[in-house]
């Protein structure tokens, strides 16, 4: 393609052209900027000073005027609620529900904000009535979700699996995850008020529900040894290898003890080694090391850590192998042992812990439900060193 030499006039113009477009954009500000409510600047200038609350009364001073600047209270209350000021947040909504010719679409905007409001305020009760409300609404799905969270927070099971089903209904996603650990959340309850048979159909829902619910899996055989049906809990101990291998670590001392109990010790500790081996784990390792201690002795102990210390090199290995080495340990050497494993020891109480992948909350005991973020299943059946030399 060849130069033309008239091309270049084609610059002057285009800046021409620019020029004139900015020119006419600030005009349209300035045009717009004197069309704005002096209360808008007083409001402006309120927040500015850190008088929130007078800034609120001139916002709403703008309403009774323009109920077109509703977007703006959307927003500041919206900030309010963010930064824990749920009262402001609460009032300036409420005023905006006042308005007897607010449109719908903003109205019911309001209501959901509002609930938003008394949810982070603690207000549940008064946050469900205002989601109720807002059924068959463009915002039913939101307060849905509000609504279930409302419910696992007062612990109300029952209403919580009833949420959750809505949910599914609305077309909001699977929540089969959540409905089963309702189902846990009630059998447990039954189980520590010995209601055994209450227990058990519960159980079985949360299992029809999700089949990998290990929980269930879990609470059925302690409802099962409760009944003192032995082989049957065993039964549904075991029944977590198909579920989650991980999650084995959770059920194996109830296993050993189970095994015990029926008299084939040796059955038990030998199915664990083969749990070990498909899934290493500090937990399980320390439920073998204790059952090989007290079938094979000490040699074998210390050969089983040793082994499973090379595979999985972590702190907590090590801890668990200077255990193994002081128990048949020289008394030359016994008191220099003992110094560095209690050193060891003390070190990795700080890296025995299980931690959210989600939020990232850490804690010495196993959760199903994150303390942190309340998500479910989000905590990883294995300790944070573990998972940092698997990664």
């Amino acid at each position: 393609m060849e130069f033309e030499l008239w091309w270049l006039l084609g610059i002057p113009v285009f800046f021409a052209l620019g020029w004139i477009a900015a020119r006419v954009d600030i005009r349209q500000l300035l045009s717009e900027s004197r069309t704005l409510p002096r209360d808008y600047f007083r409001g402006l200038n309120f927040l500015l000073n850190d008088q929130p609350d007078k800034a609120i009364d001139a916002f709403i001073e703008i309403v009774k005027l323009d109920t077109e600047t509703a977007d703006m209270h959307f927003a500041l209350g919206h900030l309010f609620r963010r930064r824990g000021e749920t009262e402001r947040a609460i009032r300036v909504h409420q005023n905006l529900l006042a308005r007897p010719d607010l449109p719908q679409e903003q109205y019911v905007h309001a209501q959901y904000e509002l609930g938003m409001d008394y949810l982070k305020a603690g207000l549940l009760d008064r946050a469900e009535e205002t989601f109720n409300r807002l059924m068959n609404t463009q915002y039913e799905v939101q307060a849905r979700r509000a609504l279930l969270e409302i419910f696992q927070r007062e612990k109300e099971w029952p209403r919580a699996i009833e949420a959750a089903l809505g949910l599914q209904e609305a077309g909001a996603g699977a929540r089969q995850k959540e409905i089963g650990q309702f189902y846990c959340e009630l059998a447990e309850d039954a189980l520590v008020h010995l209601q055994i048979d209450d227990a058990l159909p519960l159980l079985d829902q949360a299992l029809q529900t999700d089949r990998k619910n290990v929980r269930a899996s879990l609470l059925y055989g302690d409802a099962l040894l409760a009944k003192h049906d032995i082989e049957g809990a065993l039964l549904a101990w075991r029944r977590v290898e198909q579920q989650s291998v991980p999650h084995v670590a959770l059920v194996a001392q109830r296993l050993m003890d189970g095994y015990r109990a029926v008299g084939r010790p040796q059955e038990g500790l030998n199915l664990l080694k083969s749990y070990l081996a498909d899934a290493s784990s500090i937990d399980l390792l320390e439920v073998v090391f204790k059952a090989v201690i007290e079938l094979d002795g000490v040699d074998a102990a210390k050969q089983l850590v040793s082994d499973e210390l090379r595979r999985t090199p972590t702190l907590l290995g090590l801890d668990k192998l200077l255990e193994a080495r002081l128990m048949d340990a020289p008394p030359a050497i016994w008191a220099e042992l003992s110094m560095v494993k209690n050193l060891v020891h003390g070190y990795t109480q700080k890296l025995a812990r299980y931690q959210c992948s989600h939020c990232g909350f850490k804690a010495r005991q196993f959760y199903w439900q994150c303390p942190g973020c309340s998500r479910w299943e989000t905590t990883p059946p294995r300790r944070t060193e573990e998972l940092n030399v698997m990664n």
